[in-house]
């Protein structure tokens, strides 16, 4: 049992996290035909256009991705779903609380958790490449994807020796923020 939960936790991290990317990477308004956007585009299209062609205009319009976040949401409670049925309705610590909530807390915690390690998978990937390849293209992408959660961080902890420190403290904060989603 503990393969299946294993191979169900990696793929629904796997297709939740294209989604959010999907979904972040249209509201920063990057180019697509850049990886890693046809990437997310061909992992993600089976469920996004669906959701796209039945939301309202306004939402359409709107300079959020809602097609792809809804998406990321409904993901997270089919992943929720087939874990509450795999453990027979009987997870430890919330049988209690009954289907109703268990499910949505199931999901909206894979929903965090699958962005607090995104983020640092994205972070460890752009740390890497602006030692080892500053000049790849892949830099600005991720460059202008983590500039939102890196600004503030690197307001207040400053350059030590010309290195940016703001990455492995984002990091960090990262990995607490795991260790309190438990």
């Amino acid at each position: 049992m503990r393969i299946v939960l294993f191979l169900l936790d990696t793929l629904s991290f796997f297709l939740i996290g294209a989604a959010l990317l999907r979904g972040w990477m249209n509201t920063r308004r990057l180019r697509m035909a850049a990886q890693p956007g046809p990437f997310v585009i061909a992992v993600t299209d089976w469920i996004v256009q669906p959701l796209r062609r039945s939301l309202p205009r306004a939402w359409a319009q709107a300079n959020v991705d809602w097609g792809s976040f809804l998406a990321a949401a409904l993901l997270a409670l089919a992943y929720a779903g087939l874990v509450h049925l795999l453990w027979g309705g009987a997870l430890p610590g919330v049988e209690a609380l009954g289907f109703a909530l268990t499910v949505p807390l199931m999901a909206l915690q894979m929903l965090l958790r699958t962005v607090l390690q995104g983020l640092m998978l994205l972070l460890l990937v752009y740390a890497v490449l602006t030692w080892v390849q500053p000049f790849s293209p892949l830099i600005g992408t991720l460059g202008r994807l983590l500039d939102p959660v890196l600004a503030p961080v690197r307001r207040i902890v400053p350059t030590v020796g010309g290195v940016d420190l703001s990455v492995l403290v984002l990091l960090v904060l990262l990995q607490v923020g795991l260790m309190l989603l438990g």
